[in-house]
């Protein structure tokens, strides 16, 4: 690895991640591997996202998306300060989660939201399927809560892969923001709307 291809990677962790410069040069030093320092550094982040999570948040931003007249989204995000609800970071984090609401549909904020007869109703429509796919006794049941786990995951925003970096999941991005920021931010409520549809069925649970 050349000078300026450590320059380059540190940089890229420290943007991924939110920790400093000196601990992502610690962490290449150490590993000589960006993936590896990466996979270091974002437990580093994820830790301190994590004692993060009890302060409160009063701040914000509430921000509206409408695509081809068909489609709209209304989003509220919280953080605890007005000067990072300010910031080109927090800002872009919003609008990128707005986007992926109104392409990927989620329902509910978190699979512990969803309610017991969606998730039976799903439990159900994986039986038959693997049924006609001639699952085994033995394995029916395993199979059955690996697929209800994934279906779960694609009903629920901060479980939902990224469409923009599939690698992470939306729960994912909105920790490293956290560590980068350094502030508690939670994604408080959306509404997906969609032309002919009844809204009811697309309100999220706050959560």
């Amino acid at each position: 690895m050349t000078n300026l291809e450590k320059v380059y990677n540190i940089k890229r962790i420290r943007d991924l991640t939110g920790v400093t410069l000196s601990d992502a040069k610690n962490a290449l030093d150490q590993t000589n591997s960006f993936d590896e320092a990466l996979k270091l550094m974002q437990a580093k982040g994820l830790s301190k996202a994590s004692s993060r999570s009890h302060r409160v948040t009063q701040a914000g931003l509430i921000h509206s998306y409408v695509h081809d007249g068909r489609i709209g989204v209304l989003l509220e995000v919280n953080c605890e300060t007005d000067f990072v609800a300010k910031t080109d970071d927090f800002k872009d984090f919003v609008k990128d989660v707005a986007l992926q609401i109104a392409a990927s549909q989620p329902i509910y904020m978190t699979p512990e939201d969803v309610d017991e007869s969606t998730r039976q109703n799903q439990r159900e429509t994986i039986i038959e399927l693997a049924k006609i796919d001639n699952v085994s006794k033995d394995k029916l049941e395993s199979v059955v809560e690996a697929q209800l786990e994934k279906n779960l995951a694609k009903l629920c925003l901060l479980s939902q892969n990224f469409n923009k970096d599939p690698k992470l999941t939306i729960n994912d991005l909105l920790q490293t923001l956290i560590a980068k920021l350094g502030e508690n931010i939670v994604i408080a409520k959306f509404v997906r709307f969609e032309l002919g549809k009844v809204q009811a069925d697309l309100v999220a649970k706050d959560v």
